[in-house]
């Protein structure tokens, strides 16, 4: 078709010559004739743009202007290009409008945002959870209309993996939970749930652990004292009770220290971070930690410690120690005698790094999400013998939490285990060597 056109072209161009050549040898002015055929020919071609032009402007869905060769093989594939356009149009937005309709009808907040942060529309629930308005509020940035901190801050991190779970904006009597996801070229969808129930439920919970613990706490305490004198008294060196008193006493330790790890953990979820965070210097911290353990053991563990004596860590000195206390005692229960346990703290690119890594049993792969949920067993039976709460690693997570850490878990079955607590530089101070 191309090559056609281009023979039309040619022609009527060759046809344009010639009748100016004729005309001008007959005139004799041959030159002249030539001249007036191109001025002719760009004025036809500069008519042609127009007509283009106003065809492009009009966007009226009318044919293309009526031509021959060249320009109306490229006015036709314009067209049809056009039409192609306008039908992927109509078809993006019935889907958009079908998406809409959908999250229209949904009992969560939902917010389309585009990609310099401004809200394209939102569904009626935005209304009732967020505030929010459609079309009033169409345009308007987000965090203009939605100004808690802990939202603001989370929005613009651009790191949504977790969802975040505040109380609402709009009704301070509702907990709401946020979750975005990027679509598109930037643009990002927000889905607002109202979790207000489950929160509450999730509270009573910890109100009923943490009431219950201190309540169990002091009848422990008088229960453990008089099985101690029992114990050291001459009615327990008899055969018959000696052994009866030694197990209750090491049920009623366990007891305590179930107890205890729960008003630690309780604590750690009720009360609030102050913020006002003391430096820790981490390297005395881990040694004493590491003679602690070994003496637990009777010295039938290997741990080394490689420390980075210039890092400290600003935080809650206790907390911090339960942390650290509890993973490097997990890797002593979980090793067999003798086994190895390394011990690091170390800057590692833009964080610094506290590693407990052993040569024990290791943990199969689909376990390790769940490590850090309560009172969850890889085996149940082995941590019957270790006597283990089951609460170490929930502990851990808080902490760091509360220190802006993260946990990262990595196991191998037969070849052992590696947790590492990232905390960031910030969190931390660097003394210059």
């Amino acid at each position: 078709m191309q090559r056609i056109n281009w023979m039309v072209e040619l022609k009527q161009l060759a046809q344009l010559f010639t009748v100016a050549l004729v005309l001008g040898w007959l005139a004799g002015h041959l030159l002249l004739a030539l001249l007036l055929a191109a001025l002719l020919y760009i004025a036809g071609t500069f008519r042609q743009l127009l007509r283009v032009q106003r065809w492009l402007i009009a966007e009226d869905g009318s044919d293309p202007p009526e031509s021959t060769g060249l320009w109306g093989d490229m006015l036709d594939g314009i067209y049809r290009l056009q039409r192609q356009n306008r039908e992927e149009r109509q078809r993006l937005q019935g889907a958009v409008d079908y998406l809409r309709d959908s999250l229209a009808s949904l009992g969560d907040a939902a917010v389309m945002i585009d990609q310099n942060g401004n809200i394209e529309w939102c569904n009626l629930a935005a209304r009732r959870l967020l505030g929010l308005r459609h079309p009033e509020d169409a345009g308007q940035q987000l965090v203009n209309l939605i100004r808690s901190p802990e939202f603001i801050h989370y929005y613009e991190a651009n790191e949504y993996q977790t969802p975040l779970e505040i109380a609402s904006p709009h009704q301070l009597d509702k907990q709401l939970q946020f979750q975005l996801t990027f679509f598109g070229r930037g643009s990002r969808l927000m889905f607002a749930r109202d979790i207000t129930h489950t929160h509450r439920l999730q509270e009573m919970r910890k109100d009923f652990v943490g009431n219950v613990s201190h309540e169990l706490r002091t009848p422990l305490t008088v229960v453990n004292g008089y099985l101690e004198t029992f114990v050291d008294s001459e009615i327990a060196s008899a055969p018959r009770y000696k052994r009866a008193f030694q197990q209750m006493l090491e049920q009623v330790r366990r007891m305590e220290n179930l107890i205890k790890d729960l008003i630690v953990l309780t604590r750690l979820e009720t009360v609030p971070d102050e913020g006002e965070h003391a430096v820790v210097v981490v390297c005395p911290l881990l040694r004493q930690i590491r003679e602690e353990v070994l003496a637990v053991f009777n010295q039938q563990r290997l741990i080394e410690l490689d420390c980075d004596e210039r890092l400290s860590l600003r935080g809650e000195a206790e907390a911090l120690r339960s942390a650290f206390t509890n993973l490097v005692m997990n890797a002593a229960k979980y090793s067999n005698d003798n086994g190895k346990i390394q011990v690091r703290w170390y800057v590692d690119g833009d964080k610094a790094c506290l590693q407990v890594s052993d040569n024990g049993l290791g943990i199969e792969a689909h376990h390790i999400p769940r490590l850090t949920e309560r009172f969850y067993r890889v085996d149940k039976s082995r941590s019957t013998q270790t006597g283990g709460t089951g609460l170490g690693l929930a502990i851990v997570k808080h902490v760091l939490l509360r220190h802006h850490g993260e946990l990262k878990i990595t196991s191998t079955v037969g070849q052992g285990s590696s947790f590492a607590c990232y905390f960031p530089l910030s969190q931390c101070q660097l003394k210059q060597s």
